[in-house]
């Protein structure tokens, strides 16, 4: 007889929803798992392993293919861990960015909605929503 936990159990068991599971396993970021004689998936305790990782690395905003990247690397456990360190570096990158390009969006809608006007015609959210070069940053 074959061991583990269905779907149900695994999506409690990582906090991942049922279809997500699905799709993990058809775009192979999971394995698919065996199945009983009335076809129900069942899950073994490395399956929820391998979910709880993939939502702790979605959680960080993490993509897929550098999940899958460091799946594999977890699965070498004496590869060194350069591969991983890059990935993580190369994701903190994109935080930085990301939060810079949020501070110049939060600095240009605070100054945009700073209006002391009484009427829409000389509204200042509508004259810099009108008018991008009205903008302090040219791009965001």
């Amino acid at each position: 007889m074959k061991t583990g936990v269905p779907i149900g159990a695994a999506s409690k068991a990582s906090g991942i929803k049922v279809p997500t599971i699905r799709y993990y396993e058809e775009i192979g970021l999971l394995p698919t798992p065996p199945r009983t004689e009335g076809n129900r998936r069942l899950y073994d305790a490395a399956d929820l392993r391998r979910l709880r990782f993939i939502r702790h690395a979605r959680e960080l905003g993490f993509e897929i293919a550098p999940i899958r990247e460091l799946l594999a690397m977890a699965g070498e456990p004496d590869r060194p861990c350069e591969g991983a360190d890059g990935i993580a570096r190369a994701h903190l990158a994109d935080i930085d960015h990301k939060i810079a390009r949020l501070t110049a969006l939060r600095t240009e809608v605070a100054r945009m909605a700073d209006c002391s006007n009484h009427s829409v015609a000389d509204c200042r959210v509508i004259e810099v929503l009108g008018d991008h070069g009205e903008c302090l940053h040219k791009t965001h």
